[in-house]
C-alpha cells in the first residue's frame, strides 16, 4: 500500500492546538434559525491535556467565553470539563468521528459529532440537544485550523 493512500490519524488534542474557527448555523424549536461563530485558541499543557478557550459569538446574542480542558483517558477516550456543561463531557472516538457526549442546564443531554475531513485541517460538527428523549436544538457547521 502506498503512503498517498494511508490517511494519517488526526490527534483530536493536537487538532485544536493554535488557533481555530467555527462556523454553523444554529436551529432552535419554536424560534428563528442563527449563525454561530467562534474562534478558539488552544495550548497543550505540560501534563499533556488541551486547555481550549474560545470566543462564541452567536447571532442576536452577547459575545460569550467557552472554556474546555481535555484529557485523554484511553485509547481513543477522552474526557473533558467544559463550561456549558454540567458534569463530565464525554468523548469517544466512533468509527472516524468523535463523539461527544454531556449534559446542559436544564437537564438538557447533548451529543455533538465531529468528523475530520481529508487534509486534516477541518472536521464537519453536528449537535443534537434533547430534552426528555425529544430533540429540542440542533446546530451544524465546519471547524477548521486557522
Amino acid at each position: 500500500m502506498s503512503s498517498a493512500t494511508v490517511q494519517p490519524q488526526l490527534d483530536p488534542l493536537r487538532f485544536f492546538e493554535g488557533r481555530t474557527e467555527t462556523q454553523g448555523m444554529v436551529k432552535v424549536m419554536f424560534h428563528k434559525p442563527y449563525r454561530t461563530h467562534s474562534i478558539g485558541v488552544g495550548r497543550i499543557e505540560p501534563d499533556g491535556s488541551l486547555t481550549l478557550i474560545q470566543r462564541v459569538e452567536d447571532e442576536g446574542k452577547p459575545v460569550q467565553e467557552r472554556r474546555w480542558r481535555v484529557r485523554q483517558i484511553g485509547v481513543d477516550r477522552y474526557s473533558a470539563a467544559m463550561s456549558e456543561a454540567v458534569g463530565p463531557v464525554d468523548i469517544d472516538k466512533v468509527g472516524d468521528r468523535y463523539r461527544f457526549r454531556f449534559t446542559m442546564q436544564g437537564n438538557l443531554s447533548a451529543e455533538q459529532l465531529m468528523t475530520p475531513l481529508p487534509g486534516g485541517r477541518s472536521a464537519t460538527n453536528t449537535v443534537k440537544v434533547k430534552r426528555f428523549g425529544l430533540t429540542v436544538a440542533t446546530s451544524d457547521g465546519v471547524v477548521r485550523k486557522l
